[in-house]
């Protein structure tokens, strides 16, 4: 993985997003589940940019789209992506981003430009040790992590 996560690093996003598309296809077909040409659009939605997108704003899109105008059509969505590790639910900006690690055992650590609203991805293994560790201690279990950090991301830094 390379250093800088791949939302603040110059790359191809088209092949980018074309990978962790053709990845969820896989898992989909793999697993037995339907990628149905709505979640696939709402998949491709938030691989568009790496941002988070609020629930509403997909559905806007998805409506352009021709898929309904009820905001069931974008949380049905969502939800099947989120429970299926193909997207993430980023709490801190109540939206919602495509996971750039789908099949990938990981806790997300999410970076968050507060200039430009770009978010970054990144398994953080260390982190997620360290909570693991913390919580045996007190006799905790650990299900999920969803780390968020809101800083500046390189380009904004360097203005």
């Amino acid at each position: 993985m390379p250093e800088t996560p791949l939302a603040f690093a110059p790359h191809d996003h088209s092949a980018c997003s074309g990978n962790i598309l053709a990845r969820a296809d896989a898992l989909c077909c793999d697993g037995g589940l339907r990628l149905t040409p709505v979640r696939r659009r709402t998949l491709e939605i938030l691989l568009e940019t790496h941002k988070a997108l609020g629930a509403y704003d997909v559905l806007e899109r998805l409506a352009a789209d021709g898929f309904g105008h009820q905001p069931p059509v974008a949380y049905r969505a969502l939800e099947f992506l989120v429970e299926h590790g193909l997207a993430h639910r980023v709490r801190r900006l109540n939206a919602f981003a495509a996971c750039m690690h789908p099949g990938e055992p990981h806790s997300p650590a999410f970076f968050i430009c507060e200039t430009c609203d770009s978010v970054a991805e990144a398994p953080v293994a260390d982190v997620r040790q360290a909570l693991d560790t913390a919580a045996r201690k007190i006799g905790f279990s650990v299900e999920r992590v969803n780390l968020e950090a809101v800083g500046r991301c390189p380009a904004c830094s360097a203005r």
